[in-house]
């Protein structure tokens, strides 16, 4: 800045930019570097070499350059890279004496520089001032004890002078900070390589040999690695009693609640190496039970190809059960109402463990109780009981303690909410197998008074069955009867068993009762059944009495039919008449029906019968009384009202019916009398194609345009030969829009007819 003669600054003038607007070639600073690359304007020529004739020059160029760096190290004295540049040159120059001096004084002024001691000692190492190395190196150490390089420099330097007693007491010294595991093993390394194992022993633990205020590695690094480090180390050397104690002392010293699957592993192949193969398959034993499964993957594999070497098959069968085991103590011990894997789990011990083992077992699985108290979630859980009720009973063979367990799952069941009529039941069985009928007929008998169910009434009436004790089955259908009359299947029951018993008017005085119950859930079946108990009986007049009864009550096809099929099967003269006159009545009753599918199952049932014992006469009449299948179109509709589309679907119309319809005959009048004007039209093209002449085609061609009204019609009359054909739609489903069964559509279709006659 210029100043004027008064002392005043004086600021100089800035160039005002006119247009501040961005150039139209904009240039960028990698451009303006690539530009200065290319053309080499950073390039500054080398310097002009100097050469040093005499000692006179030597030494102004040597003041010259220290003046140099002393002014360097003035300028900045903690950048270190110039005090190390200065003591460099100086050891160039063969000046040791003060290349040390400048590491001194670098020294004071950063003596944590590691960097700066390294350079320090190999300086000191370079000019072979063994001591002076050393001094540097004890004192880097004593400054920066946690920087392993010093130390590793330092023992490898005393190695290679051979001086084994000073490196040995510099890897104590080291070992005494307690450093990280490379240190250790690097001291390791160095006793095996002078062949000292006593000592490389005291290293591991300091009870074999003290070191001088050491600590053993598998104290200072407790990890399993370095435990079986040590124990391969004794038996590599042929210690195996102490392999083995180191291995014991590792399981105690890491307990169950830091337990290592790899160490259990190593222990067992040490021992699998000193053939101890019952030891072995202790270890795995022990650890396989204290170890979690999703730990001990490992664990199983070797146990397996161990027992698969040296075990035999019960062995191998162990080691898979065990494995199995472990897996669904896991499943349970993860979730307890898990029934499924509890089942598992005991078929599993039933078929490997003692008796005691699985007793266990089943308690543990049977006090797990459902917590709600809802059928479907004991269902599962009620067989746990079954199960070990049944291992009692058939597997241990311990009647009273069987008895005990139905006794406490009967008690455990809330019998006023839910039951199980499984449980009653097989209790029941059992007591009998154990020849205590009274203990059996009580349990049942408890069972229908607390929770009565249908299953527990035909368990305990088949028991009585068996035992031949007719009079108690009498009293428990008349229970059953009083718990649920409208079951028909009991009352059915019952009257086979007085029919058995030879007392037919009881069974005829049950059946009776039972139809005459309000609320059935069968009657037909039980209907049925009173029908075929008469005719076993050959009341024949009760048995129609039977059917007269039954038809006041419905008048569903198959009861025509199986009633008249009941007179056909009756030996008698006057047996053709009654069943015509019945199939006769039939159609009569049915005449009214709405479902004419069933009006026609009833004919053709008499058709059948017509065709194999009536005469012609009686075959034609039924014949005609025969229904006429048409095919119909009607509109569906959705069920939010909208229309769906049209369906197609078969109605039949009875002659009888079409009778009471005159609409209908005279469209069908109508149908024939078409169908035989388009034969004749038909005849007559016939008759004119054979007299014109073959030069004529063209004019042939246009004939049926001339032909009028008859003509046009004669190709859309084709779809409605007669009501017989299925690809037809009944009149109704092309012409009109309306249902087919509408008799005003009916009658449209009969006015236009008769309108096309009269203009034909």
């Amino acid at each position: 800045m210029a100043s004027t003669a008064a002392g005043k600054q004086r600021i100089p003038k800035v160039a005002k930019v006119k247009n501040k607007a961005p150039a139209e070639v904009q240039i960028t600073a990698e451009q303006l570097l690539r530009e200065a690359k290319e053309r080499e304007l950073e390039l500054l020529p080398p310097p002009p070499k100097q050469k040093i004739t005499d000692a006179e020059e030597l030494n102004d160029y040597k003041l010259k350059k220290r003046k140099g760096f002393e002014d360097n190290i003035r300028k900045n004295r903690t950048v270190i890279s110039n005090w190390i540049k200065y003591a460099q040159w100086e050891e160039s120059l063969k000046e040791i004496q003060r290349a040390r001096s400048i590491y001194e004084r670098a020294l004071d002024v950063d003596h944590r520089n590691i960097t700066l001691w390294l350079k320090y000692a190999e300086m000191e190492m370079k000019s072979r001032q063994v001591n002076h190395a050393r001094n540097i190196w004890d004192r880097a150490i004593t400054i920066l004890p946690r920087v392993n390089q010093f130390w590793y420099k330092y023992t490898y330097m005393e190695e290679m002078l051979g001086n084994i007693a000073g490196c040995r007491q510099v890897f104590e010294r080291w070992m005494e900070w307690e450093p990280e595991e490379q240190a250790w093993h690097s001291y390791i390394n160095f006793e095996l390589r002078y062949k000292e194992v006593d000592k490389m022993n005291g290293c591991y633990v300091k009870n074999v040999v003290v070191i001088l205020n050491g600590t053993a590695l598998v104290m200072v690094h407790p990890e399993v690695k370095n435990w079986i480090k040590y124990a391969t180390f004794e038996e590599k050397h042929g210690y195996v009693a102490r392999a083995r104690k180191v291995f014991e002392r590792a399981v105690e010293f890491f307990g169950e609640e830091q337990i290592s699957e790899s160490l259990y592993v190593a222990f067992a192949r040490f021992e699998e190496k000193q053939k101890e193969f019952e030891r072995v398959r202790v270890i795995y034993k022990y650890a396989l039970d204290r170890i979690p499964k999703q730990q001990a993957q490992e664990l199983f594999k070797n146990y397996t190809v161990f027992e698969k070497r040296f075990g035999d098959r019960r062995g191998i069968e162990d080691v898979i059960v065990s494995k199995r085991r472990f897996q669904y103590e896991e499943e349970v011990k993860a979730n307890p109402h898990n029934y499924d894997a509890w089942f598992d789990y005991l078929r599993l011990v039933e078929s490997d463990a003692d008796a005691d083992t699985v007793r266990e077992v089943y308690e543990r699985a049977i006090a797990n109780i459902p917590p709600i108290q809802e059928k479907r979630h004991w269902r599962r859980y009620i067989y746990l009981w079954i199960n070990y009720a049944l291992y009692e009973e058939l597997e241990v063979k311990d009647p009273e303690r069987t008895r005990q367990v139905y006794q406490a799952c009967l008690e455990l069941i809330p019998h006023k909410k839910f039951t199980f009529a499984k449980i009653w039941l097989l209790y029941g069985q059992f007591e009998i197998r154990q020849k205590n009928l009274q203990n059996a007929r009580r349990g049942l008998g408890t069972g229908i008074g607390k929770c009565p169910k249908n299953k527990l009434f035909k368990g305990y009436i088949e028991l009585e069955l068996q035992l031949r004790e007719f009079d108690r089955c009498r009293k428990l259908y008349e229970k059953y009867l009083e718990f649920s009359p409208e079951n028909c299947t009991t009352w059915i029951k019952f009257a086979e068993l007085e029919t058995i018993l030879g007392d037919t008017e009881r069974a005829r005085a049950i059946f009776e009762l039972a139809i005459g119950q309000p609320r059935l859930d069968m009657p037909e079946v039980l209907w049925k059944s009173y029908i075929d108990f008469e005719i076993e009986q050959e009341e024949y007049e009760n048995t129609r009495g039977l059917y007269k009864r039954l038809l006041q009550r419905t008048q569903h096809v198959k009861v025509w039919i199986s009633y008249a099929q009941f007179e056909l099967s009756i030996d008698s003269d006057d047996r053709m008449q009654r069943c015509r006159q019945i199939y006769e009545e039939a159609n009569k009753s049915m005449q009214s029906c709405e479902e004419k599918e069933e009006r026609l199952m009833l004919l053709e049932s008499w058709r059948d019968y017509e065709d194999e014992f009536g005469s012609f006469a009686n075959k034609e009449r039924v014949r005609k009384l025969l229904p006429e299948k048409v095919k119909k179109r009607r509109k569906i509709t959705a069920e939010d009202g909208s229309d769906a589309g049209w369906e197609e679907y078969y109605d039949y119309i009875f002659p009888e019916d079409a009778a009471n319809q005159p609409n209908l005959k005279l469209l069908a009048m109508a149908k024939m009398w078409k169908k035989q004007q388009q034969e004749d039209e038909k005849e007559e093209d016939d008759e004119e194609g054979q007299q014109v002449p073959q030069g004529n085609e063209a004019e042939d061609s246009s004939e049926p345009e001339e032909q009028g009204p008859a003509a046009s019609r004669e190709q859309p009359e084709n779809e409605y030969d007669d009501r017989d054909d299925d690809n037809e739609s009944s009149s109704s489903s092309s012409d009109s829009e309306s249902d087919g069964g509408d008799r005003e559509g009916d009658k449209d279709k009969t006015e236009e007819t008769k309108a096309d006659t009269e203009n034909h």
